[in-house]
């Protein structure tokens, strides 16, 4: 249904077009009318209308000034004149206001029911666009009821979206109905729509311009919305502004914008009121923010393991953002960057853990208060770096299994650290502590002992074999460089270790 005034300093002519518009069956209302431009103008504050049907002469304000001032306000009000034979030079000025058309004293009913099929037509396309301008910002759920609905129009309004601050208890609070009772309160007589966005915890308020009236500026009146929630257990960061002409043609990218202020102004603590289409006084203060030596400082110490410095420092930094105004844009930067470290220090031995650290971390933001935070923040941190630990020991196990089998498998073969380092995909620095771990020896010895106790097995099972095949078949580079490290391994020559086989059966 689309909203019509009526505007004639003549009663029975007003009557008379009533009548005549009621007995229309298209998708209006009058819901207003006046005897003259004053009282016209000042109803058009209060309610929203589609639709202006004005006579040109009238008391106090003709209907050309009447046009001219509710085009300021409104631009995209349609309008169709009323206007007398003798008036035609009025209508021509009109209509250089972009007037949609113009009927004449006295109206016909069949005059009247052909333009307004043509206005409404017009209404109906500027009402679709709307729709899918709000389709791409608002909660899917939301705008399947929204459609169901009256159309509302977004034409002489003011958008204000609104972000429940994190850790702030009355959680409860923040619904779409209990928001759209403390608003319509707030604002009360002046309309108001509130809408879910597609953004957590977070509101598109549209509401008539007219509540602007009580106030010095628009700041003023966002900061005393704000104070208004603080009563109703809501804490929030708000930013508005009016919809000029322009802005109601592209509406998600307003939204965005203040979104994206809000975001950068977001404070951990108190919520703020903004006005963003004037944000001269944003100067974002760097308070409680991570320098980048103490940001390194972090990150080393989860590479290193080091959980109790950790938490200490952690401590230090919690109470730091309690005494400033940190924005919860460096609160959720810092979180993402224990994220990204543990998570690449997992999936270094193979592990997919981002996704769930990702999750976890999102849930942090969402507690009720301050303290929660701090101590989920810190049960969470050392959780993982438990489980750092103990993944490191079980990969590190099970690597090393699968890089065992591997060697004994080409222990004929000369392989390299980086040969197995390629071929598990890890560092051949992480290869080397594996081993180490796990046998107390370094790659080199390890590998080396593997192929001189293959070289015991072959002396034994083919006593026959020389020393230079031996020698070959084991990769080694020649029979000195063989016999040396023999003797380094097993205390003999090879020739001594032949001669002592049948008679003490050594075994290495």
């Amino acid at each position: 249904m689309y909203n019509v005034m009526i505007v004639e300093d003549s009663k029975p002519i007003l009557r008379n077009i009533k009548m005549l518009l009621d007995a229309l069956t298209l998708p209006i209302r009058v819901v207003a009318t006046a005897t003259n431009g004053e009282d016209a103008l000042a109803a058009l504050q209060h309610e929203p209308i589609n639709l202006l049907l004005t006579d040109i002469r009238m008391p106090k304000m003709d209907g050309l000034s009447l046009i001219e001032q509710a085009k300021m306000a409104n631009p995209d009000l349609k309008v169709i004149l009323i206007s007398g034979y003798s008036d035609f030079e009025y209508t021509r000025k009109a209509l250089n206001l972009q007037v949609f058309d113009y009927l004449l004293k006295p109206v016909e009913q069949e005059a009247l029911e052909e333009v307004m099929i043509r206005v409404i037509d017009q209404l109906d396309q500027q009402k679709s666009k709307n729709q899918i301008e709000l389709q791409e910002i608002v909660d899917p759920q939301c705008y399947a009821e929204l459609q169901k609905g009256d159309d509302f129009s977004l034409f002489a309004q003011m958008m204000v979206i609104l972000r429940k601050q994190p850790f702030t208890p009355g959680k409860e609070q923040w619904t779409q109905q209990t928001l759209r009772e403390a608003m319509e309160d707030y604002f009360a007589p002046q309309p108001c729509r509130v809408l879910r966005s597609q953004t957590p915890n977070q509101f598109i308020v549209f509401v008539n311009k007219g509540a602007l009236a009580l106030y010095s500026s628009m700041h003023e009146c966002l900061e005393s919305l704000r104070r208004h929630l603080v009563m109703h257990n809501m804490d929030a960061i708000i930013g508005g502004q009016l919809l000029s002409s322009s802005d109601s043609e592209n509406l998600p990218q307003l939204y965005h914008q203040i979104t994206s202020i809000l975001s950068a102004q977001q404070r951990l603590k108190q919520g703020l009121a903004l006005d963003t289409g004037n944000p001269v006084s944003m100067a974002r203060l760097e308070s409680g923010c991570l320098d980048s030596v103490l940001e390194s400082a972090f990150v080393k110490m989860i590479q290193a393991h080091q959980k109790d410095p950790f938490t200490l420092k952690l401590s230090e930094l919690l109470d730091r953002w309690a005494e400033g105004h940190v924005h919860v844009r460096e609160v959720e930067r810092f979180i993402g960057l224990l994220v990204d470290t543990f998570a690449h220090l997992y999936e270094e031995q193979g592990s997919g853990m981002r996704l769930g650290l990702e999750h976890r971390a999102k849930q942090l933001l969402e507690e009720t208060t301050y303290a929660d935070f701090c101590r989920e923040l810190k049960e969470w941190t050392g959780q993982c770096f438990d489980m750092l630990q103990s993944h490191v020991r079980k990969s590190k196990e099970l690597l090393f299994e699968q890089i065992d089998e591997y060697i004994k498998l080409n222990k004929y073969s000369h392989l390299s650290i980086n040969d197995i380092a390629l071929k598990f995909h890890v560092s051949p620095s992480y290869v080397s502590r594996v081993i180490k771990s796990v046998t107390q020896a370094t790659f080199v010895q390890y590998y080396t002992r593997l192929r001189i106790q293959e070289a015991c097995r072959l002396m034994e099972q083919q006593p026959d074999m020389k020393f230079k095949e031996l020698s070959d078949l084991l990769s080694f580079s020649d029979q000195h460089y063989f016999s040396k490290v023999f003797k380094e391994y097993t205390g003999y020559s090879p020739t001594e270790y032949k001669e002592l086989m049948p008679s003490n059966g050594y075994h290495k």
